[in-house]
C-alpha cells in the first residue's frame, strides 16, 4: 500500500474536496491557467478532441475539466444491439455479479446492495454483469447512457472519499461502495439498469443532465430522488451525467440480457461509445 493510501485514511477528505473544489470554481485567471498547465502537460490531454482546444480561453479550472468534445470525435458502435460503454477511460474491473458480490481487485469485492444502499434494489442484479470505468484527470469527464433509459430514482449514498487510483483499489476494502456515490436508477426496455457515479478524494462534484449539481452537498444520510411518471428519458450515447475531476462509473446490468464484449478486461483502456455489451 503507497503511502498517500496510507495516509487517507486520517486524511479529511470532505475539507480537502471542498478546498479543491474552491480552487478548481475560481475565476481568477492566472490561478486556472495554472492549473489547467499542470493536468494538461502531466497528463498529456488531447486538447485536439475538444470542442474547444484553446486552454487559455476556459473560465475556470472546472470548465477545462468538464470540457465537451468536438463533434464526432466519439461515435456509437454501429451494431444498435450494443450497450456502449459509458465514459473514457479504462476497466478497473468487469465481469458476472457472482452470488451478489461485485470483484474489485485481488482479494476484494463488495455486494451490489452495499454499492446501492438497499438490498431490495440489488436483487434485480444478483448474477447478472458489471462494469467499473475509472477516468483518469487526462480523461473526457461527461458520462454517457449505455442505453436508452427512463429515470425511475436517484439515490445519494454518503460516504467517505479515498482516492479510486489503482493502489487505493487493491488495497481499500469496499472502497467504491464506501465512497460518496450517486446511484441512478433507469427502467429499459431490457429490464432494469444502474449507473453509479462513484465520487473520490478532491472530486469537487457529480452533475447530472436533469437536475445539475448533486454532489456536493455531501451527504450525512441517504437521499431519494423518485422521478417515476417524470418521462425523463435518455437515450443511448446521449450524456447522463459528469464529474468534477476524475472518478469511477459502475454500470450494473440484470442476469440474462447480455454478454460483455469480447477483448475487455482490467486494464483495457476504453473509450466512449464502443462496445460493452451486446443483448442477447
Amino acid at each position: 500500500m503507497s503511502l498517500v493510501t496510507t495516509l487517507s485514511y486520517a486524511l479529511p477528505h470532505r475539507l480537502l474536496s471542498s478546498m479543491a473544489r474552491r480552487l478548481a470554481y475560481s475565476s481568477n485567471p492566472r490561478l486556472s491557467r495554472w492549473l489547467i498547465d499542470i493536468v494538461t502537460e502531466r497528463f498529456k490531454v488531447n486538447l485536439a478532441e475538444a470542442a474547444n482546444p484553446d486552454p487559455r480561453s476556459y473560465s475556470s479550472f472546472n470548465a477545462f475539466f468538464t470540457r465537451a468534445l468536438k463533434p464526432g470525435a466519439r461515435v456509437p458502435d454501429a451494431d444498435p444491439r450494443t450497450l456502449l460503454m459509458p465514459a473514457d477511460g479504462r476497466i478497473s474491473q468487469l465481469g458476472p455479479i457472482e452470488h451478489g458480490r461485485i470483484f474489485q481487485a485481488k482479494g476484494q469485492s463488495f455486494t451490489a446492495a452495499e454499492l446501492l444502499g438497499d438490498a431490495a434494489a440489488a436483487t434485480p442484479f444478483h448474477n447478472g454483469l458489471f462494469a467499473t470505468v475509472y477516468l483518469s484527470p487526462r480523461d473526457y469527464h461527461r458520462v454517457h447512457m449505455p442505453w436508452t433509459g427512463t429515470l425511475r430514482e436517484t439515490v445519494h449514498v454518503p460516504g467517505r472519499l479515498f482516492s479510486v487510483g489503482p493502489d487505493a483499489v487493491a488495497n481499500v476494502p469496499g472502497v467504491f461502495a464506501r465512497n460518496e456515490r450517486l446511484v441512478c436508477h433507469f427502467d429499459t426496455d431490457f429490464g432494469p439498469m444502474v449507473s453509479v457515479m462513484v465520487g473520490a478524494l478532491l472530486v469537487s462534484g457529480v452533475e447530472t443532465v436533469w437536475s445539475g449539481e448533486e454532489i456536493p452537498a455531501y451527504g450525512d444520510r441517504i437521499t431519494r430522488k423518485d422521478y417515476r411518471g417524470k418521462g425523463i428519458t435518455i437515450e443511448r450515447f446521449a450524456e447522463m451525467a459528469r464529474f468534477n475531476y476524475g472518478s469511477t462509473v459502475i454500470v450494473l446490468l440484470p442476469p440474462g440480457v447480455a454478454e460483455l464484449a469480447t477483448g475487455l478486461g482490467a486494464e483495457s483502456p476504453v473509450q466512449l461509445g464502443q462496445a460493452l455489451a451486446k443483448l442477447v
